[in-house]
């Protein structure tokens, strides 16, 4: 005996294979669907417990702060390597700094770079100490800058360089330059007169002393 079509409720009569087939594609296609959504859940919850252990299992603490700059100390061995003197001015209070070498080339130049000034957060400073120089080396450090004038700070004639375009200098703005027996001392960064007047002030001692010993 021939089995009778099955009646679908919803229809209140037999399938026909065209609505049998439609009815089964709508069915695989939301059980596809649900288990993508299925699979989607199971991946965040993954992904969220992977962060959950980086976040609490990885030892976290404040950053160290960086060691402070022995200006001192490597300015003693710069002299013993170079058989020179190099100038360690007192800065004016307050002042910090990041850097102290001997940068290698021709002029080598002992430098010290100042980043941190009292009242003037965007401004650095930096003396620098080109060994076996002159005026020459200090025009090719600020790109090209002529002097625009002279001061005299501490007993010490320097040339004064206002620089209008600090694009074309790495954003220094004011220079001061003089030399210093064979040495020729610059002064230079983002900064005002004033600024690095003060730190001209503090090294005047040592360059008279420089520009004594070459004149006897």
């Amino acid at each position: 005996m021939a089995k009778e079509p099955r009646i679908a409720a919803h229809l209140g009569r037999p399938e026909t294979p065209e609505e049998e087939a439609a009815r089964k594609a709508e069915n695989s296609r939301r059980y596809r669907q649900s288990q993508s959504f299925r699979n989607l859940i199971i991946a965040l919850a993954v992904s969220l417990g992977i962060v959950a252990v980086v976040y609490f299992g990885v030892p976290r603490g404040e950053l160290a702060e960086a060691p402070d700059v022995d200006v001192a100390a490597i300015a003693a061995q710069s002299e013993e390597q170079l058989g020179r003197e190099v100038l360690v001015p007192d800065a004016p209070a307050g002042w910090d700094l990041n850097l102290a070498e001997v940068e290698a080339g021709a002029p080598a130049v002992w430098t010290i770079n100042y980043n941190s000034i009292p009242d003037e957060p965007r401004s650095f400073v930096r003396l620098a100490q080109a060994f076996d120089a002159d005026e020459t080396w200090a025009a090719q450090a600020l790109g090209g800058s002529a002097p625009t004038g002279s001061v005299t700070i501490g007993g010490v004639t320097w040339d004064e360089y206002e620089i209008s375009d600090a694009g074309q200098t790495g954003n220094v703005t004011y220079a001061l330059g003089t030399q210093a027996g064979p040495d020729h001392v610059l002064i230079y960064g983002r900064a005002d007169a004033d600024t690095a007047g003060a730190l001209a002030e503090a090294i005047a001692p040592n360059v008279s002393e420089l520009q004594e010993e070459s004149a006897s």
